[in-house]
């Protein structure tokens, strides 16, 4: 099932190529015009200058985790259905252990009926779903004081039952996990499931609550700030992390591997990009320019943007070494001589289009035949 939408791409790199390594060609990086037919209203040309990375670095920083998550404080456990309690009354054995001292504490715990009540001797039926630890206990010795002298009552959860956290996605483990009496925190749930480091997206964890959606880059979550551990988790709450195999950048024109790459963070530079597709041809590329082409999958919308680093200066690959490529992003090597700028955005833009309906293909088909 996986042949087609690979031969698809191919085939399809394969024509739009012929016509965008032609000879001839020539970029032009200035204001951008009508040429006859051809229209360039829907892009946006942008040089790679270190006043553009200051601006990208200055707006990554200033993207922290939503206020929401931080502010979010555990509150007292509260009993709920499906929850096992274990309830001792000192120097009362029979209360405590019905079933006999010697088993296990499950064997004498008390379960929380679906209709979130339970039956204790001498106390009758009581509504305990909602309660928490301490008012349950108070609740119990209050009753018990009618038939006991100062009753002293202890209560425990031996199994949690009631609320839970979920997980789906690229996670070793999926299985549901509990809320506790003791806290459950983002990096703890996480370390308990274990991330799949191979085809997860750490850019993009996604935490639903209440209705809201939050959207967590892992990759950059912490950066020394252990903000992992600061954020609770809550009864009820999603967390679904993303495989990569939608994501991914692609590397074309005169490099010596063009190529598709996969995004596991959002942490991939140019400098990177170009380097996975084994640099630049030192026959054909002869320190023209490298574009980086984004946004063209939605082109009828909003401008698509085009970054242009200029490799004549010294300084272009400590550039390329700020600048991040993000999903979807096309990266175009120009080739000596090359044409105007409206015949590369007629031939380039609408590849990537192409690539795009082939990885999206390819995702379905892999998918529909699990």
């Amino acid at each position: 099932m996986k042949i087609l939408p690979l031969l698809t791409l191919a085939a399809s790199v394969s024509l739009l190529a012929g016509c965008i390594w032609a000879p001839g060609q020539h970029m032009s990086t200035g204001k951008l015009v009508r040429d006859g037919n051809a229209d360039n209203s829907h892009v946006q040309l942008v040089q790679i200058t270190p006043k553009l990375l200051a601006m990208d670095q200055a707006s990554e920083q200033s993207a922290a985790v939503p206020p929401a998550l931080l502010a979010y404080q555990p509150q007292p456990y509260r009993i709920g259905a499906g929850d096992t309690l274990y309830i001792t009354v000192w120097d009362h054995p029979e209360l405590t252990s019905p079933a006999g001292p010697q088993q296990q504490p499950l064997a004498n715990g008390r379960l929380v009926r679906s209709d979130g009540t339970l039956f204790y001797p001498y106390v009758g039926q009581l509504k305990v779903e909602g309660m928490t630890i301490e008012q349950l206990r108070q609740a119990i010795s209050n009753k018990l004081a009618t038939y006991i002298e100062k009753p002293q009552v202890d209560v425990s959860v031996i199994g949690y039952g009631s609320q839970h956290v979920t997980l789906s996605g690229a996670f070793v483990k999926t299985d549901p996990q509990p809320i506790t009496a003791v806290p459950l925190t983002l990096a703890q749930a996480i370390g308990v499931a274990t991330i799949n480091t191979q085809d997860a997206n750490l850019s993009n964890l996604v935490l639903t609550r209440d209705g809201q959606t939050y959207h967590i880059n892992l990759d950059k979550l912490d950066h020394g700030r252990d903000l992992a551990r600061a954020i609770y988790l809550k009864p009820g709450d999603r967390l679904y992390l993303p495989y990569n195999d939608r994501q991914e950048a692609y590397v074309l024109g005169e490099v010596n591997h063009p190529m598709a790459i996969p995004f596991k963070t959002s942490d991939l530079t140019l400098t990177q990009a170009l380097g996975r597709a084994g640099g630049l041809s030192q026959t054909t590329s002869k320190g023209k320019s490298v574009y980086v082409i984004r946004g063209a999958k939605n082109i009828e919308n909003e401008p698509a943007t085009v970054f242009e680093l200029n490799a004549h200066s010294p300084a272009a690959f400590a550039l390329a070494d700020h600048f991040q490529v993000q999903p979807g992003d096309v990266v175009f090597v120009g080739a000596a001589g090359v044409t105007r700028w409206n015949r590369f955005l007629s031939q380039v833009i609408p590849l990537t289009s192409v690539l795009s309906t082939a990885a999206s293909s390819s995702y379905y088909l892999n998918h529909s035949s699990n």
